[in-house]
């Protein structure tokens, strides 16, 4: 396998034609059957995901959410920011020390994935609204430009539980199964696997981030070439339901300060 950066792509705007920029800078180390990784960023702003803190009447609870996080931290939080992610997300999960949310399309993140750099021109940059339809938008491009079979994956970056750092995680793909299914499969030693299924999206995601980089080096897309899914069973499945998330239900009743 080997990955490779779409460098060169200049700074993105509104209604700008991704799948057109990304063939056209990344030449010839794109072919069929390939998988493209694009950053949520790009996407984002090609899809006018701008916003600015004034569009955001604060209500009482973004207020009240704002009050509580400056009180721990000794200084004063934007209420307007607050807003914003409550009306990005179905779910707080937390809201001290700091925003852990869901978003609309189900992904768990920090501040529902607002970001507040990169954004020429206005406050926030808010995630797409469909991802993975974003990712079919960019994949049906590319196949109309003679790509055949490239899956997208649209990627962010976030931080673990149990872990320092980030790192590169799938939103929204197109093209290919998020995950490949082990169970039934065997070890070397024959024993039967019970419960490994792999998320190959976010495997990729992650892998791409290593050459695509962060911040103002960074650039947002990658092209995989070599990399095949195998001869297994696929699944759509990746973010967990609530009836299968013991994490998520174990938040649900915790509230900081809570003693072990």
């Amino acid at each position: 396998m080997e990955l490779t950066p779409v460098t060169d792509l200049p700074e993105i705007r509104p209604g700008d034609d991704l799948a057109d920029l990304i063939a056209d800078r990344a030449g010839d180390t794109l072919a069929d059957g390939d998988v493209v990784t694009v950053a949520s960023t790009v996407v984002s702003k090609a899809e006018g995901r701008t916003a600015d803190l004034a569009d955001y009447p604060v209500s009482g609870r973004a207020q009240e959410i704002a009050d509580s996080l400056g009180d721990l931290a000794g200084e004063e939080k934007d209420p307007r920011f607050a807003q914003a992610v409550l009306e990005e997300s179905t779910e707080l999960l937390i809201e001290v020390p700091f925003l852990l949310t869901e978003t609309r399309f189900g992904h768990i993140c920090v501040n529902a994935g607002i970001d507040r750099s990169n954004v020429p021109g206005h406050d926030l940059l808010l995630l797409p609204e469909r991802p993975s339809e974003s990712a079919a938008r960019i994949r049906e491009g590319l196949t109309e430009r003679g790509y055949e079979d490239v899956a997208v994956i649209v990627t962010d970056t976030c931080g673990r539980p149990f872990r320092h750092g980030q790192r590169g995680v799938a939103i929204g793909w197109d093209g290919m199964p998020a995950s490949r299914d082990w169970r039934g499969e065997q070890d070397r030693d024959g024993r039967e696997l019970g419960v490994t299924v792999q998320s190959v999206v976010d495997e990729l995601a992650s892998a791409a981030n290593l050459v695509t980089g962060e911040g103002a080096d960074g650039v947002p897309a990658a092209v995989v070439n070599g990399w095949e899914f195998g001869d297994l069973a696929g699944s759509e499945e990746l973010f967990r339901s609530v009836e299968d998330d013991l994490i998520r239900q174990a938040l649900r009743g915790w509230e900081w300060g809570d003693s072990a």
